[in-house]
């Protein structure tokens, strides 16, 4: 398994339900896991049925330290605040932008027991959530920054201290 780098325009493909979520499902997302745990400059925190060339609609995040599986999701509701995250994506590794997310969302999704979870999600498990959501439907981080006309960051380098360098650019 591997991550499908831009600019694949696989990654812009829309993914459709699933339909039966079976051992099979279970095998992939566990898969996902290891994989995205692979990841440590920048942390893989969450990663995309699309990412790995599969169009049906499920995706891991990250909650707290955990990896969740999230099967036909949907967000339910957002809040009106929102805040400005600089985000990357293991699919465009090297570049970041600013991008502007709602704060807390209620989300409804299956897990890879089929069960039917609801929850509310704050902070930083909802801004993965969201930038997962927007990979379902063919969306890249850059499309949002480009929306919100924010900043675009390439990594140059590291510090002494291992802390990446970035750089703004110009698109």
């Amino acid at each position: 398994m591997q991550i499908i780098q831009a600019p694949n325009f696989a990654l812009r493909a829309k993914t459709k339900p699933v339909k039966k979520i079976n051992n099979g499902m279970a095998q992939i997302i566990k898969a996902m896991v290891k994989l995205t745990n692979t990841y440590t400059d920048p942390e893989g925190v969450g990663l995309a049925s699309v990412q790995i060339g599969n169009l049906g609609q499920f995706f891991i995040f990250k909650e707290g330290k955990k990896f969740t599986a999230a099967i036909n999701p949907k967000i339910t509701w957002f809040s009106k605040r929102a805040k400005t995250y600089l985000e990357g994506c293991l699919s465009i590794p090297n570049y970041y932008g600013e991008v502007k997310r709602h704060s807390i969302i209620k989300v409804s999704y299956q897990d890879e027991a089929g069960k039917n979870i609801i929850k509310t999600l704050r902070g930083v498990s909802a801004w993965i959530f969201q930038h997962e959501m927007d990979h379902l439907s063919g969306t890249l981080f850059p499309d949002r920054v480009l929306e919100k006309k924010g900043k675009f960051y390439k990594v140059v380098g590291k510090d002494k201290t291992g802390t990446d360098i970035f750089e703004p650019i110009e698109l």
